[in-house]
């Protein structure tokens, strides 16, 4: 077996009991500080990573995504899941190829959303979505690598906060191909448990991006999966621009206090 085989394998028995997290580095460092705390699996932010490129997310191309994906999952023992956003095409076929593209990179997982970038449109019609997800599945059987296929439904985070829909949608997804169903922004129990027994026995992902429940609280509801999406990467941006402008505006450090030994944390002997 090859290491993406193993990574492969440990990825997908996480799925299949218990709840695990997989909060999202966005870059080698984050990465390899959040494998030291003991998380068993990583997943990529497209808007972290972005920041690092002084873009905003959605703004990064097809090379730079991959070649972020090849550091990220050579740098770490322990899989990873690839925020792949929309699969870089429109069409389901050059959906397929560029798949493949990420696949060969080393991840253990992907993740293809069904967002347009069209605020007027801001979905794909529905029988489209479909022939993207069943485009990233036979890409991935193909490969012949079993990389998990995560099929995300956008409404809540593009202003089509339909329940209902969504749920047609990943239950759609899920006969596509998809092996793990996701609706990044629902931010209340009723809709977490909504999605889970609407999808059963796919496992479903849940973005916490806000205090609104906890791990525990999560795995009661049947959550299998759980990522912070660019919500770490945020966090850090906040310590960086409020230390930044109290130098600018008062000329003071007092945020320079406290602060973590990273080369301690990230030596390697």
């Amino acid at each position: 077996m090859t290491v993406q085989d193993d990574r492969v394998a440990a990825f997908r028995h996480l799925h299949s009991s218990g709840c695990f997290v997989m909060p999202n580095p966005w870059d080698v460092g984050t990465a390899s500080a959040l494998e030291q705390m003991g998380f068993q699996a990583l997943a990529t932010t497209s808007a972290g990573f972005a920041w690092t490129l002084g873009r905003a997310d959605n703004q990064v191309v097809l090379d730079q995504a991959l070649e972020h994906l090849r550091l990220v999952a050579d740098a770490v023992a322990v899989p990873v899941n690839a925020d792949f956003q929309g699969g870089f095409a429109v069409d389901p076929e050059q959906v397929n190829e560029n798949v493949k593209l990420a696949v060969a990179t080393g991840i253990a997982g992907l993740s293809m959303e069904d967002s347009t970038g069209d605020e007027a449109d801001p979905l794909y019609e529905l029988d489209l979505a479909v022939e993207r997800i069943r485009a990233a599945r036979g890409a991935i059987d193909e490969s012949g690598t079993g990389v998990v296929l995560t099929g995300r439904s956008e409404g809540f985070v593009v202003g089509r906060p339909d329940i209902d829909e969504t749920i047609r949608r990943l239950r759609a997804y899920a006969e596509a191909g998809a092996d793990c169903l996701y609706a990044p922004r629902i931010n209340n129990v009723e809709q977490v448990a909504a999605i889970v027994a609407a999808v059963s026995p796919q496992p479903v992902n849940l973005l916490i991006n806000a205090p609104f429940i906890t791990v525990r609280d999560a795995a009661n509801l049947g959550v299998r999966r759980i990522s912070v999406g660019g919500t770490l990467a945020r966090t850090a941006w906040r310590g960086f621009l409020e230390a930044a402008h109290e130098i600018a505006e008062a000329g003071t450090f007092s945020q320079f206090e406290q602060l973590p030994n990273v080369d301690d944390l990230l030596r390697h002997e």
